[in-house]
């Protein structure tokens, strides 16, 4: 498949002023740390939500799941609704319905209505993400300022995850759980009115009939997928609750890779991702956010068991890698890409991720935050910012107007099967491993850090794995669709 791409005339977004342009990107930014950070601020509320609506602890990982399984599964359809009915109108629907969504979560008063809100934030995020990276590229057409704005976008997708932990352990700590979901509320407001103000709106000449053969397969599939990951903490991989749903959602997605391949309008078609460059962003997103678990989970239960951190001296803990982290999305997007390519600067980007999170396989029960854990988070934080931005912008470069909606899903979606598959691997690993050192004799506190340490083992060798691959996979150089003035638009 050819790499070129044709070029058109500007669409009227990119012929708006360079200041409405960046206004567009702080919108869309502030909505995006919307999405992120929830997947994270909700865990440190946890253990007082539990308290307060007195759920079990088998209960309380389908707060996670929950959305985990409605915004993996209906992203697919997310992004090409934005295709086809419009971006703007998708990404205000997609900011009011996740508002009202966390809103119904605040208020809840039995675990099932919380759990219901968690599911519901999934579904317009669903709507929301995919909207939100194809606004982003159709608007920066330039490319230097595409650099800049993508890097400034990866940033904030790299750190909304640990600005989470820190935001949700002061509203936890100062007012109450609950405002780990009205908080949303403030950025939904920012969003949906800056979205209303500064967006135009954007309807397809032509809209392709809607692939429903694939929405049932798609939709089917991953939501097998990330169910069947959400059960192995729980009940393990040998039950029939795992296997059986994650065997039911590799054929359903097989069938679905088969189907595109054959069907007038799909709803990925397969352009997008057998292109090369777009291919190895997808991988290298895929193994950054399932490794990247590790850091905010296991290191968030080392800080407050083992140093005695409070909620939010743990989210302030994690500071430094959110500056390392857009210090090297900055550069990565403004300098290195357009230099360098994508292939030199991601796969780097991932070993240096992992040598950061092997350094913190090194943690003993007795290490210090100064000693211990601040070089591992300094130099994980520097390499994740190099590949996430860098992936980010490949990902949906050079990608026609008319797919950019799905390409922008596609990417979201290997975040989210990423992080599922990160949640369940890591999790067994590290279970398995405190087993072991029980059994050998180890104290409880000792077996806890050997799990840690075997989580952050095998997460830093995913990441060295997925940079070689990557190596293969990116073509060497700058692509042409980072030189040129921008993806054809069809409007």
């Amino acid at each position: 498949m050819s790499d070129s791409i044709s070029t058109a005339p500007p669409s009227t977004d990119q012929e708006s002023g360079s200041g409405k342009r960046w206004l567009i990107l702080a919108v869309i930014a502030i909505a995006q740390v919307m999405v992120i950070l929830d997947a994270t601020v909700v865990n440190i509320a946890l253990p007082s939500a539990q308290l307060d609506l007195k759920f079990s602890d088998d209960q309380r990982q389908w707060l996670i799941t929950g959305y985990a399984l409605s915004f993996g599964s209906l992203l697919l359809i997310g992004g090409r609704v934005a295709d086809l009915f419009g971006r703007k109108i998708t990404f205000l629907v997609g900011v009011a319905g996740f508002a009202i969504a966390s809103a119904i979560g605040g208020a809840a008063g039995s675990f099932e209505m919380l759990v219901a809100a968690r599911v519901g934030q999934g579904v317009f995020a669903a709507l929301l993400a995919p909207a939100a990276l194809s606004l982003l590229t159709t608007t920066f057409s330039d490319p230097a300022e595409r650099g800049k704005a993508f890097g400034i976008f990866g940033a904030i997708s790299g750190a909304g995850g640990a600005v989470g932990l820190l935001l949700g352990g002061v509203l936890t700590e100062y007012l109450d759980w609950r405002w780990c979901m009205y908080v949303n509320l403030v950025f939904a407001a920012i969003g949906f009115l800056g979205g209303m103000a500064l967006l135009s709106h954007s309807t397809a000449e032509t809209r392709p009939k809607l692939d429903l053969l694939g929405v049932l397969l798609a939709t089917g599939g991953m939501f097998a997928l990330v169910y069947g990951l959400g059960n192995v903490p729980t009940k393990d991989w040998d039950a029939p609750e795992s296997w059986g749903f994650l065997s039911a959602g590799v054929v359903l997605l097989v069938a679905f890779a088969a189907w595109q391949a054959r069907t007038e309008h799909p709803l990925l078609p397969p352009r997008i991702l057998l292109h090369r460059n777009r291919g190895g962003s997808f991988l290298s997103i895929f193994v950054l956010c399932a490794g990247m678990f590790v850091i905010f989970l296991f290191l968030t239960y080392f800080m407050q068991f083992n140093l005695q951190f409070k909620p939010v001296t743990s989210g302030v803990a994690f500071l430094p890698m959110i500056g390392t982290l857009m210090v090297g999305a900055t550069v990565a997007t403004t300098v290195l890409l357009p230099r360098i390519g994508p292939r030199l600067l991601v796969s780097v980007g991932m070993v240096i991720a992992g040598a950061g999170i092997g350094l913190l396989a090194l943690l003993k029960v007795d290490s210090t935050y100064a000693s211990g854990v601040l070089p591992g988070l300094l130099v994980s934080g520097l390499g994740i910012g190099l590949t996430m931005a860098s992936a980010m912008n490949v990902g949906v470069a050079g990608v026609e107007a008319h797919d950019s909606g799905a390409a922008s899903a596609a990417l979201n979606a290997m975040q989210q099967i990423g992080g599922s598959i990160g949640t369940a691997a890591f999790s067994t690993i590290a279970a398995s491993a405190v087993t072991s050192a029980m059994t050998s004799g180890k104290g409880a506190e000792a077996a806890k850090v050997a799990g840690y340490s075997a989580a952050f083992t095998w997460s830093a060798i995913l990441f060295v794995i997925g940079g070689v691959a990557c190596a293969f996979i990116l073509r060497p150089g700058v692509p042409d669709e980072l030189r040129t003035a921008a993806p054809a638009v069809h409007m």
